[in-house]
């Protein structure tokens, strides 16, 4: 399987993504590939082009400030191995409330007017250890067939990153998938670190320390 790596990532990455990338020891099937661009559907539509017009089978999207291992990656080759077509690792957000990326609902209403009104719902509550269906999810970690997107934009156009109603781009692939018939899936076995920023003051440090005295 022809599988392409894709890093939407503008001029640097963090070292630990790029620790965690080294460490997956891939064959000569696997081509990385970053790209740069102020708009970040943008980048993801041209990896996809990219990916279409050169013959993979596979795209695994990673965002560059992902940490994850070797074992990850072989969990997401056994389910699209297994048939299932677009799966998510499981990470969370890396700013408070700390949610997972992973939807269990995400819609587009309408409101009087012709307004429209993105809604969808966290899937705090998701199965651990196991494959989930789920209505959408962040790309930080996503790993494709290319059979099915080929099938999706068949229906929708190549541009399938292109926000739609408020959504960001990675639950608007997702609504156009849903829209042409194909599920979306989250690997709980495959759990991500999401690298982060803290300041550290003297409100920090105070906190650090009465939650030591009281552990004391």
């Amino acid at each position: 399987m022809k599988t392409l790596i894709a890093v939407p990532c503008m001029d640097m990455m963090h070292t630990k993504f790029v620790h965690s990338l080294l460490s997956l020891h891939f064959s000569e099937e696997y081509e990385v590939r970053f790209g740069a661009s102020s708009l970040i559907y943008d980048t993801r539509n041209q990896l996809l082009v990219y990916a279409l017009e050169n013959g993979f089978d596979r795209v695994l999207w990673f965002d560059s400030d992902m940490t994850f291992t070797p074992s990850d990656l072989a969990c997401l080759v056994e389910d699209l191995d297994n048939g299932y077509e677009i799966v998510s690792g499981l990470y969370f957000k890396r700013k408070p409330p700390f949610t997972p990326t992973i939807f269990k609902t995400c819609d587009i209403q309408k409101l009087e007017g012709n307004l429209l009104d993105p809604v969808s719902e966290v899937y705090e509550d998701y199965p651990d250890g196991s494959l989930f269906e789920i209505a959408a999810c962040g790309f930080g970690c996503v790993m494709m067939d290319m059979n099915a997107v080929k099938k999706i934009v068949a229906q929708m156009g190549r541009m399938l990153f292109m926000p739609v109603a408020g959504f960001g781009e990675d639950l608007s692939f997702c609504l156009r998938a849903r829209s042409a018939g194909f599920k979306v899936w989250c690997d709980s076995r495959v759990k991500l670190g999401h690298v982060g920023e803290m300041v550290f003051d003297e409100a920090y440090y105070l906190k650090s320390k009465e939650d030591a005295n009281g552990s004391a």
